[in-house]
């Protein structure tokens, strides 16, 4: 099987670049284990929260300058200011292009509410999720209406949130007949099979009837994020029928928006030709000088598969992009140079809620994010996303940011390599 590129990974970033090659006329396959990390999605993308030494973002573009004297190994740093503000402006218009609908600046960020009731700044956040700016929510009382024996939301924690801002709110429960059969297995009672229910058009008038009377005397209502799964007019029609706006809150994972996500784009990106090898793993590659040649995967045996590039967005440790035992921390698949701390116990902080060593680790890259092996770059191999080195995701918020530009940027570079790249419209 030959492709002009092959990309290791099916989560954000190898779908974006995958989508972004296809675009422009390349034949490529993305192989998927089946993690990803978008099974955790928000329904926001986060580009940049906190410098590493902890200073608040509000504005992205302008933090940059500050953010390569600080973390000069970080990806955003090897971009470049120019390539970044560029980026991040492309990354907006991808997404709404192919469908996603998104609002948001990189010169500004604005704040969304996680399932844990915290406030947290971001860049992207879909339609119909709960956002604000400038600490103020656009209504003064609101209904919190939670589904009965449903745990992946806490009205509580959700209610918190929202009087910090000044909203008050109330908390009420419902129930349908129709769902005490999957409520009997609580591992079935999840926001996706909840959305099964709710999508149903038999099943639409009684629930805009009971959210309704749940919501008298309230401005809107929060709802979890559960409904709406494989029909996007469900949610606008009930908010029609109730009359009032209905604002989604993210459930603890897997996320609904997550999973809804990750099958538009790998829809998008089979619907332009690309092939998608889901629940396959590359077990070992070739490689001669700087050349990787060939791939071998779990699925097809000793049959190589063979690209002009290849592109490794396998995520980190939760993926097993990265895997560590008690002397390293290694790449598995070409065996790339890695970032880490020598002595095992700076890896971690046992403080948990403290900054986490192990969370910055990855692949070394040169400027360009080629994969690096025995300090000198692979040619045709490109690194992006999770796995890359030098960025904290959690403790500087940019795992979405990095992984999404980082994807457009390795794409582009394959682009202009094989000369066929075209500068994007803005």
């Amino acid at each position: 099987m030959k492709f002009d590129t092959v990309i290791v990974g099916g989560g954000l970033t190898g779908l974006v670049s995958g989508i972004r090659l296809m675009q422009k006329g390349q034949k490529c396959a993305i192989i998927s284990s089946g993690q990803s990390a978008l099974h955790f999605f928000s329904g926001s993308f986060d580009l940049l929260n906190n410098l590493p030494d902890g200073t608040p973002v509000n504005n992205p573009e302008a933090s940059l300058l500050e953010l390569s004297k600080q973390a000069p190994n970080h990806p955003y740093t090897k971009m470049g200011e120019s390539k970044f503000k560029e980026l991040a402006q492309e990354a907006k218009n991808f997404l709404n292009e192919i469908g996603i609908k998104i609002q948001g600046s990189s010169t500004k960020n604005h704040y969304r509410i996680t399932p844990m009731g915290m406030i947290k700044p971001t860049w992207l956040t879909m339609p119909n999720f709960a956002f604000f700016e400038d600490g103020k929510f656009p209504i003064k009382k609101a209904a919190i209406i939670n589904v009965e024996g449903f745990l992946d939301f806490n009205p509580d924690f959700i209610s918190e949130a929202f009087e910090k801002i000044g909203v008050e709110t109330t908390i009420n429960y419902f129930n349908l007949p129709e769902l005490n059969t999957i409520r009997k297995n609580p591992s079935e009672f999840r926001s996706t099979n909840l959305s099964f229910v709710f999508d149903k058009e038999d099943n639409q008038d009684l629930l805009a009837k009971i959210l309704t009377e749940k919501s008298q005397g309230c401005d809107a209502i929060i709802f979890p994020d559960c409904i709406g799964f494989r029909n996007s007019d469900v949610l606008p029609k009930l908010i029609q029928k109730v009359g009032k706006p209905i604002y989604l809150i993210p459930t603890f994972p897997p996320s609904l928006v997550g999973v809804s996500t990750q099958l538009y784009l790998k829809d998008y990106f089979t619907k332009l030709g690309g092939i998608f090898m889901l629940g396959d793993s590359v077990t070992h590659a070739n490689i001669e000088g700087n050349q990787v040649t060939e791939l071998y995967t779990l699925n097809h045996g000793n049959i190589p598969i063979s690209a002009k590039n290849v592109i490794l967005s396998s995520g980190s440790f939760f993926s097993q992009g990265l895997l560590a035992d008690s002397k390293q921390v290694y790449e598995p698949v070409f065996d790339l140079d890695t970032d880490y701390l020598q002595d095992r116990a700076d890896w971690y902080n046992r403080n948990l809620f403290e900054k986490q060593n192990y969370q910055q680790f990855g692949v070394k890259t040169d400027k360009n994010f080629h994969g690096i092996k025995n300090d000198m770059p692979i040619d045709n191999l490109y690194v992006a996303g999770a796995i890359l080195s030098g960025f904290n995701p959690l403790k500087e918020g940019c795992g979405a940011g990095v992984s999404f530009l980082s994807a457009l940027y390795v794409a582009e570079q394959i682009l202009i390599k094989e000369k066929t790249y075209e500068p994007i419209a803005q």
